[in-house]
């Protein structure tokens, strides 16, 4: 079977990486990859043999000189920063050695030649800078989902679409759309499902298409109902808090560095072209301060949760009051009509009684609560 994607290099590059992994499941990456278990294992035979050049034939420096001298450290440090500009003396120091040099500069040593040669400035250090953030156990135990802005192309205008795995800072999806749109989003995460399998949880920003900051819990869209439906959690950032999304939002920074900085696409192909070229770096090369200087490629495994092509049933506590929302996206409850979503339109919800106090009641679709009613209150009403 063939591969179905036309940036075939870096698919291939990505399966080699997952597939050789402790424990990785050969027959479940090969269905996800859309390629048969043939083609897997020739892959995986051929990378054995030659190593990279496996998948892609190109030029390679000897991994060892005999006459290896400092002059020539210093020439490889500068020839893979010029490649990587944006790469700082850790990740310089940490790639070479992974290519398998020896004789490799510290990261201090590699610093003082940056600057000598002119390719580090103040600027370069402070954008470096690291975050720190709380990190989950396990690959896809939580995704964080995000559109990185916009710009314009020679021809139309492009949304990058970004998620990123928090446990291992694996970028799961970069995705160059033409509008910010439920229809692109739904459509890329069904591709990415059945490559990567579901996470338990999507922590998302607030705002269309998957919530809206002035509704109680962010609102429920169309595109949460479908994740809900899914079995997956979805979360929102707080307000004007953008660090909620941390880790996608530092993947940001180093996608503008690394890719859109001072560079013009003719369209969105071109574009997304760039996109994979730079993702197969950035999660199999670029080394991650945050994961101590490893890959995310090296920390990160498909989930084990299959994407369901037909979406499971939904079922409820026998004890909540279950009610179908109407066409205005309204419930009636003991004789009062209350606002829920248009979106909920002919589904099922349910009110679940607050144990603690009476006539309160949470409001589920699913697993997921998205609202809270108060009968006590003769303002909450609609």
């Amino acid at each position: 079977m063939p591969w179905k994607v036309a940036n075939m290099m870096s698919l291939r590059q990505e399966f080699v990486a997952l597939a050789r992994q402790e424990d990785a499941n050969i027959s479940m990456l090969c269905t996800r990859f859309g390629i048969s278990r043939k083609t897997g294992y020739k892959l995986l035979h051929r990378v054995a043999e030659e190593g990279c050049a496996g998948v892609v034939e190109r030029s390679r420096r000897p991994l060892h000189h005999p006459n290896r001298t400092p002059s020539i450290a210093e020439t490889m440090v500068i020839e893979l920063r010029q490649q990587h500009p944006a790469w700082g003396a850790r990740k310089l120091h940490r790639r070479l050695l992974d290519l398998g040099h020896s004789g490799i500069p510290t990261p201090s040593t590699i610093t003082r030649i940056l600057k000598r040669h002119g390719l580090i400035d103040a600027q370069a250090s402070q954008d470096s800078t690291p975050w720190t953030r709380f990190e989950h156990a396990h690959p896809n135990d939580l995704w964080q989902m995000d559109f990185k802005g916009h710009f314009e192309t020679a021809t139309q205008t492009c949304h990058p679409l970004t998620i990123i795995d928090d446990h291992s800072r694996y970028n799961v999806v970069l995705q160059a759309c033409h509008r910010p749109d439920r229809h692109h989003v739904q459509s890329t995460l069904q591709d990415v499902f059945r490559r990567y399998g579901m996470p338990l949880r999507i922590n998302v920003d607030n705002g269309s298409p998957w919530g809206s900051p002035a509704k109680h819990g962010h609102g429920i869209t169309t595109l949460t109902i479908w994740l809900i439906q899914l079995g997956i959690q979805v979360t929102h950032s707080r307000p004007a808090h953008p660090q909620t999304n941390g880790k996608n939002e530092r993947f940001h920074r180093s996608l503008k560095r690394e890719v859109l900085q001072n560079r013009y696409f003719q369209d969105l192909v071109q574009a997304q072209h760039a996109f994979d070229l730079w993702r197969h770096i950035y999660n199999h090369e670029r080394p991650h301060e945050a994961v101590a200087m490893h890959t995310p490629g090296t920390r990160y495994t498909p989930s084990r949760i299959a994407y369901p092509e037909q979406l499971p049933s939904i079922h409820y506590r026998d004890s909540d009051v279950i009610m179908e929302v109407g066409w205005d996206g309204k419930i009636l409850i003991q004789g009062r009509s209350f606002k829920v979503s248009n979106a909920l339109h002919r589904h099922l919800i349910a009110a679940r009684a607050d144990p603690s106090m009476d006539g309160v009641f949470d409001l589920y679709f699913g697993h997921q609560r998205f609202d809270r009613i108060d009968l006590r209150r003769p303002d909450m009403t609609d």
